[in-house]
């Protein structure tokens, strides 16, 4: 059994030979080539020799294409901080939109012919074409708060919902359709699934209420034209208390990776027991507790997951967020060996 009918088997609840995985090896996968993040997340040929060779050598079972959080907002002329060993992010001294009067800037964009939406929708193509037959190549796309919020900050963009959001609402309307002819960029170069990265549907962040009148009305466009694309969608929130319940009845997505459990539940064996038949559960290992978990500590962690997790598929074990950057692959290939061992059906 490959990789493309194993997931396929879990995202239609069915067991497959074992336990899919994925232990979001993306920005560390430049070390399987010797690059540094700054190239990796620039030049989309080097990105996908690392990721093709990084996901051969550790064994997972789809790849994503998350560079970092900066693309979209780069392509609207926010500046962006680039280095070797950790994610881009924007220059925190110079956002693009300076005061609320900055949001009538931001219109409709074509990511085609911008530079880092193009070079991604670049790399999409390259990890098709190499092994899409194969195996699942999921696009990512920040949300629409989650980019307005590289371009702004978060803390002003929090209150400007409040000050003023009908011109909120103007220039997410914007993000929107621009994402819309993203995400079909993405499917045509090859991109089975669209997962959104929805940050901010998390109790920890903002209401549930809140989250659903700035972005839920969005999400619920993006995901139906994704759907009308022959694609499939997918959710990523790495934040507490993420919004299962709400993105859901919004979005309908054939799975959620997420890092901590939902708000609305207990433990593991409650996630399973309200949501597991709704959706497929990808996760939840943290990526920082790695860096002081040992080796048996992880295999446990594995294990727990996978008990609790994997009757009649479903799950799809995985790091919660992107595994550490500045990490070598031995964390990820243990992950990797407990699925394929006691992670058998």
């Amino acid at each position: 059994m490959n990789s493309m009918e194993r997931i396929s088997l879990a995202l239609q609840h069915k067991e497959a030979d074992r336990v899919p995985v994925y232990p979001l090896i993306n920005s560390v996968s430049r070390k399987a080539t010797g690059i540094t993040y700054a190239e990796w997340s620039q030049d989309p040929k080097k990105c996908a020799e690392a990721i093709l060779k990084a996901t051969e050598e550790i064994g997972a079972d789809c790849m994503c294409t998350l560079i970092d959080l900066t693309v979209e907002a780069a392509d609207w002329g926010q500046e962006v901080v680039f280095h070797d060993s950790i994610a881009a992010n924007p220059n925190l001294d110079n956002r693009l939109i300076k005061s609320a009067a900055g949001y009538d800037s931001i219109g409709i964009i074509n990511p085609r012919e911008t530079k880092r939406m193009s070079e991604h929708i670049k790399l999409a193509r390259l990890l098709y074409e190499a092994k899409g037959q194969e195996m699942p190549i999921i696009g990512f796309v920040f949300a629409p708060l989650g980019i307005l919020s590289m371009m702004r900050g978060q803390e002003e963009m929090f209150m400007d919902l409040i000050r003023c959001p009908d011109k909120m609402q103007g220039v997410l309307r914007n993000i929107t359709e621009t994402l819309k002819e993203y995400c079909a960029a993405l499917i045509e170069a090859g991109c089975h699934a669209i997962m959104f990265d929805t940050l901010y549907a998390s109790r920890t962040i903002m209401s549930a209420k809140m989250w659903d009148a700035n972005e839920g009305i969005y999400m619920e466009e993006l995901s139906n034209f994704v759907r009308e694309k022959n694609a499939m969608v997918m959710l990523h929130n790495c934040g507490a208390g993420i919004y299962f319940k709400e993105q859901i009845e919004r979005m309908h997505p054939v799975a959620i990776s997420y890092q901590h459990i939902p708000f609305d539940c207990t433990d593991m064996a409650d996630v399973k027991a309200k949501y597991g038949d709704q959706v497929t559960l990808i996760g939840h290992i943290e990526p920082g507790w790695l860096f002081a978990a040992t080796e048996e500590e992880l295999r446990e962690m594995c294990r727990a997951q996978i008990d609790a997790y994997k009757k009649d598929g479903g799950f799809i074990l995985a790091t919660g967020c992107e595994y550490p950057a500045l990490m070598d692959f031995d964390y990820a290939k243990i992950i990797v060996e407990e699925a394929k061992t006691y992670g058998k059906y």
